[in-house]
Formats: C-alpha cells, structure tokens, sequence
C-alpha cells in the first residue's frame, strides 16, 4: 500500500518509519526550507530515525498526495492552512490521517473538523491517537493507540493496514471525547511540569484525577462519551505526558515556572486557549486548565495558582 506523511517533525518521521517497516510504500513530504527536511535531504536521516532509499523524500505536494492514504503531523494551529491547500489541489477519494492533537485556537473547532469542512466531502477523515513516544518505540517498546473516524468501514480498514507489532490498535468509538480528551492532556501536561518545577510532583496523582473529571465533563457538555476521558486519548496517555522525560509538554510546564526558555513544541500552549473558549461556550467548571491559563496568559502566581485550587469550596469526589 502506498502511504504519504506531511511532517517531517519528530513524530511525522517515525510514523513514515514505521509504516516502512510494516511493510508500505512509503512518502515523507517537508517544507522545502524546512531545517528537518534539509536535514532528510542530506543524511537520511534526524539522528532517531534513518531511512532507506526506498523511502521517498519530497517537497512537492502533488507527490505526496499521490498514497490513498494521507497521515498528517503538523502543529495543529497550521492545519487549517494545509488543508486549504490540499483542497486546492481537489483531492479526492483519499483518507486523510490526523495524527497529531490540538484544538484550534479562535474557533475551538477540533481537527477533524477542520479537515472536514476542507476536504471531506470526497475525502475520509480519521484520527490516530494515543501515548508513545518516539524514542521508546524504536527501542522497541510497544504500545497501545486509537483510530476513530465518523465512518466504521474507514476505522476497520485503517487498524488493519496500520497494525505491526510496536502498535496495537483500539477502535474509537467517540470521536468528539477522543479529540478533546487527546488535546486536553496536553494541558495536564503543562500542569505536571509546573508542578514538578515547584517541588510538588507529589501532587500528580491529584492532577490526573481532577484533571480527568473536568475533561471528562467537558467531553460531555460537548455531546461526546465523558467515558472516553479515561481511555487511551487522555488517561491512558498520562504517563506519557505527565510523568516522561520526553514529554514536551511536561517539559515546558517545568522551564515555565522556573524562569527557563523552552524552544520545542509544547502543544498544550495553545491548547489550554481553545480549551477556555469551548468552557465558556458549553458552561463547563475547569480550574485546572484555568489556571494554566493564568500563568501562561495572564502572568499569574505559580504559587498562588496552587494555592487558589487547593482552597476551593470543599465538595464531594463524585
């Protein structure tokens, strides 16, 4: 089978690497200019992942919409752009893979919408989510992910060609929870680094409880199963995200509170604005990315943040 990836970042890389490794005919497209793709371009390789030359590097888009399949990792903020531009191309009959978690800032529409309003009229849209990180999957360790799609037979057929032994693949039944829980643990993310920035990583079991319920009601309010809160997008993606050295997210929460520059990609920035406008739209109770928020936007207190949650009106746990 013929797959294309559009991103070359950290994880557009492996999943062109590892869709070559199960056995595909494989395309990785980068932005010409681009310092990853330059680098593809002279080594083969970004110093985790190396390819052969039976994987095909490019900078041409129509090469890349050549696969029947079409997985995309970029910045979920850019992907309105991308998908105006492939729907310029008037694609069709192509699955489009959204492997990648964001919420769009401005709009709070989720990026499976995103892609539908583009080019879903003759286009299957799907998303891959789940935890895992580069790293341990090409020291071999496995791990277990999601694909969902508004269509059954696109789902079916996706764990089938996606399937290999490093993934095992769940069917999404929620694709609302499935996105806004995958987006939102970024932010539990950012919320764990500063909490390990402070000297309280003690406090990550309460995190990850809370932090799921206000997701979980979010889901709800939304139309979604708050069930899915606690499946692999967001709970079972926890340690990943909360507790891993390679977590970005969790990475940036920490530089953050301690006065420290951070330079990659901490999705759950942008995530935690999209994540305040659907609360007020939906009347949803979410003191934890509330306070994220404060600190990131508002130039709040760490401290006082804590404290201020700590200090809510005593309640019920469920």
């Amino acid at each position: 089978m013929k797959a294309s990836v559009i991103g070359c970042g950290r994880w557009g890389s492996f999943i062109a690497w590892y869709l070559h490794s199960i056995g595909h005919e494989v395309t990785l497209y980068g932005r010409e200019g681009s310092a990853h793709m330059q680098r593809f371009m002279a080594e083969r390789s970004n110093g985790l992942v190396t390819f052969d030359e039976t994987v095909r590097l490019t900078c041409d888009m129509v090469q890349a919409l050549e696969s029947e399949i079409v997985c995309i990792s970029i910045g979920a903020q850019g992907l309105s752009s991308l998908m105006a531009q492939i729907a310029s191309f008037g694609v069709s009959g192509k699955t489009f893979v959204l492997c990648m978690k964001g919420i769009e800032i401005g709009t709070g529409r989720r990026l499976s919408q995103i892609a539908a309003e583009a080019v879903g009229a003759s286009n299957d849209i799907a998303v891959w989510l789940g935890p895992g990180h580069v790293q341990e999957f090409l020291a071999g360790v496995p791990n277990c992910m999601v694909i969902d799609s508004e269509r059954e037979a696109v789902k079916e057929r996706l764990v089938g060609v996606l399937s290999g032994g490093l993934i095992r693949f769940y069917y999404g039944t929620d694709l609302i929870g499935n996105e806004v829980g995958a987006a939102a643990k970024n932010v539990i993310g950012i919320a764990a680094g500063m909490l390990d920035g402070k000297g309280l990583s003690s406090l990550k079991g309460a995190l990850m409880s809370r932090g799921t319920r206000e997701v979980a009601r979010l889901i709800r309010a939304m139309g979604g199963n708050e069930i899915s809160a606690y499946g692999l997008c967001h709970l079972g993606d926890y340690e990943a995200t909360v507790f891993s050295r390679y977590s970005h997210n969790r990475r940036f929460g920490e530089a953050f509170v301690c006065g420290e520059a951070y330079n990659e990609l901490a999705e759950g920035y942008y995530t935690v604005e999209a994540l305040c406008t659907l609360a007020d739209r939906y009347g949803v109770d979410m003191p934890i990315c509330r306070a994220v928020h404060a600190l990131l936007y508002q130039g709040a207190d760490a401290q006082e943040e804590i404290s201020r949650l700590f200090t809510r009106s005593i309640k019920r746990e469920f």
